[in-house]
């Protein structure tokens, strides 16, 4: 297995960014993360650095602010030297059914979880093509699988679009020293769901969710549902399933 030592992440200051910021400093991984609320980001950074002695470099960083995103990365890799494996995690959950008058809220959904992704792509990737290795990390969703209904319609199809993007530079990258992941999170607790009117019963708690993560990431796959169970056994349900049934994971 290859180890990645230095690692940026956004969207670090909270949720599985910050949960996997934790499992890969404990690894004893250097860090360099990015996110909007730097004050929560710098004190992560210093309870890592002090609990594992790792290097953790900070930044501000609206992923939706694409020149920022090319200057974040370049000034990471420049104090890194190199940087070994991008973890595209920053997202946004806040879609409303279409038609319902936000199409705003729909728009910063798509924006932010493709657009802005394609933006860490084109960064990671200018990066490792220079350097002839790392590892590319999309955080897609389990709802990539199919279009799904009511508030998740727009956010399931940014996370589709994400995978299609990983798959479409994963070909192109087939038998290089450049690997890219995508992941496919189940239901895992975070700020995201804490808005949820229910808990879904097939949700797990954060740091469990962080770990699996790290772990799969760790292993470099091609795709990973997280957790194993019971996301891939339910992915071929969810495959074959007619579109009425897919209200159930709205």
């Amino acid at each position: 297995m290859t180890v990645r030592k230095r690692i940026v992440i956004t969207g670090a200051s909270s949720g599985l960014g910050e949960g996997m910021a934790r499992q890969f400093a404990a690894r004893g991984r250097d860090l360099a993360l990015c996110a909007r609320r730097t004050d929560r980001l710098d004190a992560l950074a210093a309870e890592l650095r002090a609990a594992h002695g790792v290097t953790v470099l900070t930044r501000a960083l609206d992923v939706t602010d694409h020149d920022r995103v090319f200057a974040v990365f370049k000034e990471f890799r420049e104090e890194f030297g190199t940087i070994d494996r991008v973890v595209v995690n920053a997202g946004l959950g806040k879609g409303q059914p279409v038609g319902s008058g936000r199409f705003d809220a729909n728009k910063q959904t798509l924006e932010t979880n493709l657009v802005a992704a394609l933006a860490q792509a084109e960064a990671s990737m200018e990066i490792f093509r220079d350097q002839r290795a790392g590892h590319l990390v999309f955080v897609s969703s389990f709802t990539a699988l199919r279009g799904m209904p009511k508030n998740l319609t727009a956010y399931a199809a940014s996370k589709s679009g994400l995978a299609a993007l990983a798959e479409g530079i994963r070909a192109e990258m087939s038998g290089s020293p450049i690997k890219v992941t995508t992941l496919l999170p189940g239901y895992i607790d975070s700020e995201m769901t804490a808005r949820a009117a229910r808990r879904n019963p097939l949700q797990i708690g954060a740091e469990a969710g962080a770990r699996a993560m790290v772990k799969a990431i760790e292993r470099e796959p091609a795709k990973a549902f997280v957790p194993t169970f019971p996301w891939l056994p339910l992915s071929v349900v969810v495959r074959l399933a007619p579109t009425s049934m897919l209200r159930r994971f709205a």
